[in-house]
C-alpha cells in the first residue's frame, strides 16, 4: 500500500537560500484515508516581512516561542518515511524542506507528486488550477486559506478526487517516476534504485554486469540526469538499456569540480557509451596559421574530427563568445589585427588602423616579420592558460564545507575540500587538501572557460 505525504509549509518569502520556513502542515494518506496529521509553527530565526504576514496572518510574536526547524526535524523525517512527498505545485514546498534539512547536515530525499500538474492532467480545461481557484471549483472547504494544515488538508481532498478518476494510478505513476516506464529500465536496475540516488551536484558511473563501467556523466541533480538518460528512445538510451547492470556516483557539491572529475575519469576509464567529450564540451577551438602572405593569423572555428586534423591548435571554447572575447583580448594586449585574426570582414583597413592601435598589417603597411614578433609572443600566452597562480573557491558537498581548485605555474593541479578554518589558515594550508592530478589539456580549458563564465568567482592569488 503506498503512502503520501501531503505537505504545506509557510515561509518568510520565495528563496529557499534565503528564507526560512515559519509554519508546516503535513497530512499522512495511505490511498484510501486520512491516518496522521501534524502541523507545527516554527521560529525561523529571522522577521517576517509585513507582506508575507498580511497574506498568511503569522506575525514575528506567534513564532517567538515556536520550536526551531531543528527541533521538529525528526518528527518530519519519522511521519515521511517511505511516503510519497505530495504538495501543491511541489517544487516550492520540497526545494524548502531540503534545504532546511541540508543546514542540519542531512540529506532529505523523496519522490515527489505534483498536484497542480496531476490536476491539469486530470480535469483538464479549467481556467486556473492555483489551489484557490480549485478549492472554488470543487467546493472544498478551507477554514483558514495560506494557513499550512489548512491548505494541505485541502490538497488531501484534491488528491482524494483525482484518486477517484480511472486512470489516476496510471497519472500518479508517470508523474512521480518522471515519466519513465519500468520497461524502460535495464533488468537490474529497479524503480527503487532510481528514486535511492541523490538530487544532488556529482559524477555518476553505469557499469555493466562484468563490473565494468561503460559510461560516465555529471549532474547538478544525480537523479534526475540518470532518469532522463532512460526516458530517452535514442540509440545511445537503447545501449545503455541493454549494458547498464549498476549505478554508483560521487558527490561533489560544486559543479565545476563535477566537470573536472568527469573529464579525468572519462580518461582513466575510457567508457565504451561515452562521446569524444571534448566537442561535447568544447564545441569551438582557436587554432594559428600562417597565410600565403606569411603572416600569423588566430581563426576560431567549429569542432569536428575533420577540421582540427593538422591544425597547430591553441585552445578549446564552450561557447563562440568566449573564444571571440579571447582573440580580441589577446589581440589588443600584443597589437595584433582584428582582421587578421577574423574578427572583421570589411573591406580595406580594420577598425583598430583608424583609431591608431593596428600598425597596418591588414593592408599591407607592417611587414610580416614584425609582425610575427608580436603574434609569437601572443600565441605563447595563449598556451600557458594562467598567468598567476590562485585558488578558486566553490561550494562543497555540505554546508560547512568548501570546495578548493588549484591553479600553479601557469595550469590546473587538482582539487580538494577544505573548511573555512583551512581558509583562515593561508594557502599552504589549503593546498594540503588538494587532490593532485596529472596535467590535462581540457581540464585547463575548464577552469578557464568557468572563470570566463563567472567573473564573480572567488578567488584566493599567491
Amino acid at each position: 500500500m503506498k503512502k503520501y505525504a501531503i505537505i504545506d509549509i509557510e515561509t518568510t518569502g520565495g528563496m529557499a537560500k534565503r528564507d526560512k520556513i515559519t509554519e508546516i502542515g503535513i497530512v499522512i494518506h495511505d490511498g484510501e484515508k486520512i491516518t496522521d496529521k501534524f502541523e507545527s509553527l516554527i521560529n525561523p530565526g529571522r522577521s517576517i516581512p509585513p507582506n508575507i504576514t498580511r497574506i498568511t496572518g503569522i506575525t514575528d510574536e506567534m513564532v517567538a516561542d515556536a520550536p526551531h526547524f531543528y527541533e521538529i526535524a525528526k518528527k518530519i523525517v519519522e511521519m515521511t518515511e517511505g511516503a510519497i512527498f505530495v504538495a501543491h505545485n511541489v517544487r516550492f514546498d520540497y526545494t524548502f524542506i531540503k534545504e532546511a534539512f541540508k543546514d542540519l547536515g542531512y540529506t532529505f530525499s523523496k519522490r515527489q507528486l505534483d498536484t497542480v500538474r496531476l490536476a491539469r492532467k486530470t480535469f483538464p480545461g479549467l481556467k486556473s488550477y492555483s489551489l484557490g481557484n480549485l478549492i472554488k471549483h470543487f467546493n472544498i472547504k478551507v477554514n483558514a486559506r495560506h494557513r499550512a494544515l489548512e491548505d494541505a488538508v485541502a490538497t488531501t481532498e484534491l488528491l482524494e478526487l483525482i484518486f477517484a478518476k480511472e486512470d489516476s494510478e496510471d497519472n500518479i505513476k508517470m508523474y512521480i517516476n518522471h515519466g519513465l516506464r519500468e520497461s524502460q529500465l535495464p533488468k537490474s536496475i529497479t524503480m527503487e534504485r532510481l528514486h535511492e540516488l541523490p538530487e544532488e551536484c556529482g559524477v555518476y558511473y553505469f557499469y555493466n554486469e562484468y563490473g565494468k563501467v561503460v559510461y560516465i556523466g555529471k549532474s547538478i541533480n544525480i537523479k534526475k540526469r540518470v532518469v532522463q538518460h532512460f526516458v530517452k528512445t535514442t540509440k545511445k538510451a537503447e545501449n545503455m538499456q541493454r549494458q547498464v547492470h549498476s549505478i554508483d556516483f560521487e558527490l561533489t557539491g560544486s559543479e565545476l569540480i563535477s566537470l573536472l572529475h568527469e573529464s579525468r575519469e572519462i580518461k582513466i576509464h575510457q567508457p565504451e557509451i561515452n562521446k569524444i567529450q571534448k566537442n561535447a564540451h568544447f564545441p569551438y577551438f582557436i587554432h594559428h596559421f600562417k597565410d600565403e602572405l606569411g603572416y600569423t593569423r588566430l581563426r576560431i572555428e567549429k569542432t569536428s574530427k575533420k577540421r582540427r586534423l593538422n591544425k597547430e591548435i591553441l585552445s578549446d571554447y564552450s561557447s563562440l563568445a568566449g573564444a571571440k572575447s579571447h582573440v580580441k583580448n589577446i589581440s589588443k594586449e600584443f597589437g595584433l589585427c582584428l582582421k587578421l585574426n577574423d574578427l572583421e570582414t570589411n573591406d580595406g583597413p580594420c577598425f583598430d588602423y583608424k583609431i591608431h592601435n593596428c600598425l597596418g598589417a591588414c593592408i599591407l603597411e607592417e611587414d610580416c616579420e614584425s609582425y610575427n614578433e608580436r603574434a609569437d609572443l601572443a600565441i605563447l600566452h595563449m598556451s600557458r592558460l594562467f598567468k598567476d597562480n590562485f585558488i578558486l573557491i566553490e561550494q562543497g558537498r555540505t554546508k560547512d564545507e568548501h570546495s578548493v581548485i588549484l591553479v600553479e605555474d601557469g595550469y590546473y593541479r587538482g582539487f580538494g575540500y577544505a573548511t573555512s578554518e583551512d581558509l583562515n589558515q593561508g594557502v599552504e594550508e589549503i593546498k594540503e587538501t588538494i587532490k593532485y592530478v596529472e596535467e590535462n589539456p581540457e581540464t585547463n580549458n575548464i577552469v578557464r572557460n568557468h572563470i570566463l563564465d563567472h567573473p564573480q568567482s572567488k578567488i584566493i592569488s599567491f
